[in-house]
């Protein structure tokens, strides 16, 4: 278990990497969408701003998570990601689901167990005044 947080941090950065770089280059081929989840994408690329700055905010905490630099931000920044391809995958393309929960599980793994992420990660959600209502 002593690798565990450095084998998740690897892996899910470099999913984030290589697939953002994707989003640019298109070296790795992507099956065809349902009906649905295509039209949802085109909307999403028609908008000419957000396939880009989703993929580099994707390439970004990738390197951020492998070099192991600033990873609780990689972190908070790759949750509404992840919970976006999880929900994509559960409502318009199930297809992908296997990845969708992988990922999943290696943000919440990170985030919330593995040290020394999850300490900073509480401290930046924590509530100070909502802690010393609790007390008083």
């Amino acid at each position: 278990m002593k690798y565990a947080p450095l084998v998740a941090r690897l892996l899910l950065g470099t999913i984030f990497f290589v697939f953002g770089l994707n989003g640019f280059f298109n070296f790795i081929s992507m099956p065809p969408l349902p009906e649905e989840a295509g039209k949802f994408m085109g909307g999403l690329a028609g908008s000419g701003y957000f396939f880009p700055f989703l993929k580099v905010c994707e390439i970004l905490s990738g390197l951020l998570l492998l070099a192991g630099a600033f990873v609780p931000m990689a972190l908070v920044i790759l949750a509404p990601i992840i919970l976006n391809i999880f929900l994509f995958h559960i409502f318009l393309a199930p297809g992908g689901m296997v990845l969708a929960i992988v990922l999943v599980l290696l943000e919440c793994y990170l985030a919330f167990f593995a040290s020394p992420y999850k300490e900073i990660i509480r401290n930046i959600f924590r509530c100070p005044k909502l802690e010393s209502m609790k007390k008083g």
